[in-house]
């Protein structure tokens, strides 16, 4: 999923409390523990989207799968990640009963019908009772505005363009909230990265990106032009806008153009999250060369891994992963 992974991966890990409390009840008493770290990480490295809780002082265990849409290969890749999870698990405390594990697939795009609330990966034979793995699955594309609202986190927000009933009167809503809900400047313009990202999917053909856009540069006053990547996707926008307006009659060709330039600002959106969190990890921005290997890094790998790379190395460790060859 690339672009729209990394940014939401990137978000979730700041407010692990804003995504845990979506799914579990209010009722219920919940103590963040960590996010999961093992050896086995090296074998499947996103299992960091897997976190460790006390729920009324019980060990639980969340994983959380960010999905496009929810494809074949979906419930293939939570059962695969639940073994690794429960391997991680044993190994992290030998002769311990492994806690309960909860998996959810958060998904951004699909079908107009609604999906069922639960997925499965059955691995028993034809006939015999069901062995296997159950996740939920939360299709957030198919909630409302109000839906995302109601979860009371500017977390869920970034969702609201993927929401069926999005408006540019809702999204001038959210983009106020935002403003009001973020702790600093760096945590807006990430939010508002990630919106721009949601608003790119738009699964129900709502065409606000070009609006929302304006919304965020009025009420920031600039602040995405200030910010170098932000800036350049939105200059891009504009240059795509004028170039449709003169070839109106070229709409194959405009519609693989729209493509080619919303990957390429969404690349570099990437690019400048994983600079800023390599400048948190250093002490200090990446050099041009320094900026450079990461993207070539995140071509080559993906994005998700290079994220873990980051935030697992630290000082010269990291440095010297960078300047190693490309597997």
């Amino acid at each position: 999923m690339g672009d729209a992974d990394i940014t939401l991966r990137h978000l979730a890990r700041r407010r692990p409390d804003d995504l845990v409390r979506a799914f579990v009840p209010e009722s219920r008493q919940i103590e963040i523990l960590g996010w999961i770290d093992s050896q086995v990480t090296n074998i499947e490295r996103r299992l960091d989207k897997a976190l460790r809780l006390r729920v009324d002082g019980e060990p639980r265990v969340l994983h959380v799968e960010f999905c496009f849409a929810l494809r074949d290969d979906v419930p293939d890749r939570v059962f695969e990640y639940l073994g690794f999870l429960f391997a991680a698990l044993r190994l992290e405390a030998p002769g311990d009963p492994v806690p309960p594990i909860e998996s959810v697939a958060v998904v951004l795009s699909g079908r107009r019908r609604r999906l069922p609330a639960t997925g499965q990966r059955r691995t028993a034979w034809p006939g015999r009772p069901f062995s296997g793995t159950h996740f939920r699955v939360d299709a957030v594309y198919q909630r409302t505005v109000g839906e995302l609202r109601a979860r009371g986190s500017v977390l869920w927000l970034i969702f609201a363009p993927l929401a069926r009933n999005a408006t540019a009167a809702a999204l001038r809503e959210v983009v106020a909230e935002i403003h009001a809900g973020a702790a600093t400047a760096e945590e807006r313009a990430e939010l508002y990265t990630a919106l721009l990202v949601m608003a790119t999917i738009d699964p129900w053909g709502h065409n606000l990106r070009k609006e929302l856009v304006m919304m965020v540069e009025d009420k920031e006053e600039g602040l995405l032009r200030r910010t170098p990547i932000i800036g350049e996707m939105i200059i891009e926008a504009e240059r795509r806008g004028e170039e449709r307006g003169e070839r109106r009659g070229e709409e194959r060709g405009e519609r693989r153009g729209e493509q080619r330039g919303e990957r390429r600002g969404e690349e570099r959106a990437i690019a400048e999250l994983l600079g800023r969190l390599f400048a948190r990890r250093i002490g200090r921005r990446p050099t041009n060369d320094e900026e450079r290997l990461i993207v070539e890094r995140a071509r080559a790998i993906g994005p998700g891994e290079v994220e873990d790379a980051l935030l697992d190395l630290e000082g010269e460790a990291l440095i010297r992963w960078l300047a190693e060859p490309t597997r």
